[in-house]
């Protein structure tokens, strides 16, 4: 996963080669820091308008089958805590299949930026609860101790095929991962027209174990 755009150095071992002259679509790698950051910032503005393209009608019809793949790729959400997150600029709409977790027997929650730079905090919600504005007014729970999930939905702004996430580049996301005190399954979800051939991962980044679109999951 990548919402991290700090300082990190790019490493590559190999020098740079001529495959674009072999294949249009090869991407040369990037071998400078600043050069990642700055074709992370335009991938992910490219990729964040193409998905408000998408109409909402499609987008609902995609978010219906997103449930499914979560469905399968989770198995039995009763007695599991599972974050997932409050929808955003065209982001997969999952209200409707957190509420039936709750009903099947899970708990569900939302993840909560407490400050920058720091990881974020889960706190348990399901519909009904007293929700506040949180940062870029997404809502958040108004109220509650931290919960740990079992379960980590994260949405993706683009994924590679090693299912590394580019995010929105604040780093909160890697940074909760690494600060859990055990380890989630962390599922990424999204669109398949989100895919990309690499996002230039660096030592910070944690992959995630499955990824879910509209056409299914695992992959």
């Amino acid at each position: 996963m990548s919402d991290n755009d700090d300082t990190t150095p790019a490493q590559y071992a190999s020098p740079p080669c001529f495959m674009h002259e072999l294949d249009p679509d090869f991407q040369q790698p990037l071998s400078d820091w600043s050069d990642v950051r700055r074709w992370r910032k335009a991938e992910r503005e490219r990729l964040i308008a193409a998905r408000l393209t998408i109409s909402a009608d499609i987008r609902t019809t995609m978010a219906k089958r997103i449930a499914e793949g979560l469905d399968a790729v989770i198995g039995n959400v009763a007695g599991k805590m599972i974050s997932l997150y409050w929808p955003f600029r065209g982001e997969p709409d999952l209200r409707g299949w957190m509420e039936s977790v709750n009903e099947r027997g899970g708990r569900t929650a939302l993840p909560i930026v407490v400050e920058k730079g720091q990881p974020l905090i889960f706190r348990a919600y399901r519909h009904g609860d007293r929700l506040e504005r949180g940062v870029w007014n997404i809502p958040i729970p108004a109220e509650g101790d931290p919960v740990v999930p079992d379960v980590v939905i994260s949405p993706i702004v683009g994924i590679d095929p090693n299912k590394y996430r580019l995010g929105y580049g604040g780093g909160f996301f890697d940074r909760t991962l690494a600060s859990l005190p055990r380890k989630p399954l962390v599922i990424g979800i999204g669109y398949d027209m989100q895919r990309i051939p690499t996002i230039y991962p660096q030592p910070h980044d944690i992959p995630m174990d499955a990824v879910v679109t509209e056409t299914g999951g695992p992959a």
